[in-house]
């Protein structure tokens, strides 16, 4: 239970309910339990009618029908209410710890969406979550009525006949080390379904994220044999699951059972004996046992719910208990100016441990553009990344207005900070509101003129619902060089005091990449911007241009410095302009 314990300040939080919840449940198992007690009356009425006339004893059946109806419909009424209460906390419980999460996967750096697959975080954010309402609603429901029950019950039956409610109850014990028993591998059998229904998960994400490759590389039988072993096993699991499981309800119904025979034949020779008076004491005690079926099987079901919900939250607790990488440990409000220094930094990407970064040394004033070049590897996005604080460097400081990055509000960074992805990720909405994610409270006009500059309005029009189109997933209904604008357009409509491109026109024209590069220069002016790019006509009109290899700074200067120095950026403006005066003539 000590992975549970986490749940308690939710408890702590909804105490009141749940105190309310209680109360009811108390005074609806008592008004329950009037009913063995006329049963009881009825019989003494029927044993004793000799001294009654037929009306008196009509009468008195009567009321005592009346006062079994009568209990049973308030019982009824606060069984109903005792639901809403206690239900009602676990859907509360539910919906804080879901947010719970959720704020935590939002805090996690990108180290740790590279180490999880994105099906295991959703299984724990959903099936996970819901095991652990079924503990915060329905098991402790039952649990409670299951104790107050047997409390009231007991203490009517032991005033009644003492030495027939111990023989009654001799059961009892057994069943607890069954449930002992039984739970501990449940515990075990519950936490390997979970894994299997992560893998299950994260297997159908991925299927459907990548069905386009699926399908192009023709693969969709492997896909579904492969599907169809991983489900299979997940079955299996569920299945040997399964079968601990239901060892629980026949092993109630036979120590109920028990119980019955016990009261039947240990009353009945008591009542021969004399040591009870009336046979209705034996129906009452059947009755009593009877009640306590439900409460004792649902033992066996609150044990299972119990230790499900002790696995789930064991997977829950693992991701809560990561500390974020990247820390917003500066509460005040920071200026961004957009003047940004790199000393010495050197940086290691911890999943790969490939040094991306070594010793690189830079700075930019504010308003100047630099344009970044050199081989895939090279740790060109390293650099953006680290502007943006998605990672923090190993060795080496980042100045930014003159104090180092880590000192400043990330909020106020990441406000200030326009960043269009290489791999450009688009949501399932309109093209319109995928612009304003980058300023949420822009106007229609905005949108457009963020459109225009982007060099993507002409394409949006065209559609049949303009920019109210709705995208598939990741933007899949557009084409690569239409997302790429239209995340270029989500970057500049924010006009943030620092621009980071990373490689985003690659899927472009060249003479489209002109216009749009046109466009930035202007929209540029007094920002800090970084263009990262393998084409030379993309780097061709910054301020500063630098040229990295396996992660240091292997040339600098301006265009005009570099096409006339020996080098890879002079290799490859000739190899460009050749394909380029290449295609002209064909």
């Amino acid at each position: 239970m000590k992975e549970l314990k986490h749940l308690n300040k939710y408890f702590l939080k909804y105490k009141n309910h749940l105190l309310v919840g209680i109360v009811i449940t108390v005074i609806a198992r008592i008004f329950l339990l009037f009913t063995p007690r006329y049963i009881r009356r009825i019989f003494e009425i029927i044993e004793n009618k000799a001294g009654l006339n037929e009306d008196q004893i009509r009468a008195e059946l009567l009321e005592a029908i009346l006062y079994i109806i009568g209990a049973a419909i308030i019982a009824g009424i606060f069984t109903f209410l005792m639901r809403q209460t206690i239900i009602n906390v676990s859907r509360y419980i539910e919906y804080d710890l879901k947010n719970e999460i959720y704020a935590q996967y939002q805090k996690l750096s990108l180290n740790f969406y590279k180490k999880n697959r994105t099906g295991d975080l959703m299984n724990r954010i959903s099936e996970d979550v819901g095991r652990v309402r079924m503990y915060a609603g329905p098991a402790i429901m039952y649990s409670i009525n299951t104790v107050t029950l047997f409390v009231i019950a007991l203490i009517y039956m032991f005033n009644q006949a003492p030495t027939l409610t111990l023989y009654t109850i001799v059961p009892l014990p057994i069943l607890s080390i069954i449930i002992y028993k039984l739970s501990k591998e449940i515990h075990k059998r519950s936490t390997v379904v979970q894994e299997y229904l992560s893998k299950l998960s994260t297997f159908t994400q991925e299927s459907f994220s990548g069905i386009s490759v699926i399908k192009a590389y023709g693969i969709e039988p492997k896909i579904s044999v492969d599907f169809d072993t991983l489900s299979t096993t997940s079955k299996e699991k569920q299945l040997h699951l399964v079968k601990v499981q239901a060892l629980f309800f026949p092993m109630m119904i036979l120590l109920i059972g028990t119980s019955n025979l016990l009261v039947i034949y240990i009353g009945g020779m008591q009542y021969i004996n004399g040591e009870i008076e009336s046979l209705g004491t034996i129906a009452e005690f059947i009755i009593y046992v009877n009640m306590l079926t439900w409460p004792v099987a649902t033992v066996g079901w609150v044990t299972s719910i119990v230790q499900q919900a002790e696995a789930s939250q064991k997977r829950i607790n693992e991701f809560l208990k990561i500390a974020p990488e990247i820390k917003n440990e500066v509460k005040e409000h920071t200026e961004i100016t957009g003047d940004i220094k790199f000393k010495n930094v050197s940086f290691t990407y911890d999943d790969t441990n490939i040094q991306a970064l070594k010793n690189v040394s830079f700075n930019i004033t504010a308003g100047e553009t630099l344009a970044i070049l050199g081989k895939t590897g090279s740790g060109k996005s390293t650099i953006l990344d680290l502007v943006g604080r998605l990672y923090d460097v190993d060795e080496g400081k980042i100045i930014l207005n003159t104090i180092e990055i880590a000192k400043h509000n990330l909020t106020d960074l990441r406000e200030n900070t326009g960043y269009v992805p290489q791999d450009a990720f688009l949501f399932s909405d309109s093209i319109k509101n995928n612009i304003k994610f980058g300023k949420e409270d822009a106007t229609d006009d905005e949108v457009i003129a963020a459109a225009k500059h982007a060099q993507v309005h002409k394409n949006i029009v065209n559609f049949n619902k303009g920019y109210d189109t709705v995208l598939g997933e990741r933007g899949i209904t557009l084409s690569g060089g239409q997302k790429q604008r239209v995340s270029i357009a989500r970057a500049i409509i924010k006009s943030p005091k620092i621009l980071l491109f990373d490689d985003c026109l690659s899927a472009v024209d060249t003479e489209t990449e002109e216009k749009i590069l046109k466009n930035l220069f202007k929209i540029s002016k007094g920002k800090t911007t970084i263009i990262v790019s393998h084409r030379v006509s993309s780097a061709k009109n910054a301020d500063k241009i630098i040229v990295l290899e396996d992660g240091e700074i292997v040339q600098n200067g301006t265009h005009d410095t570099l096409i006339n120095t020996d080098g890879y950026y002079k290799h490859l403006y000739l190899k460009q302009l050749s394909e380029t005066n290449d295609n002209k003539i064909v």
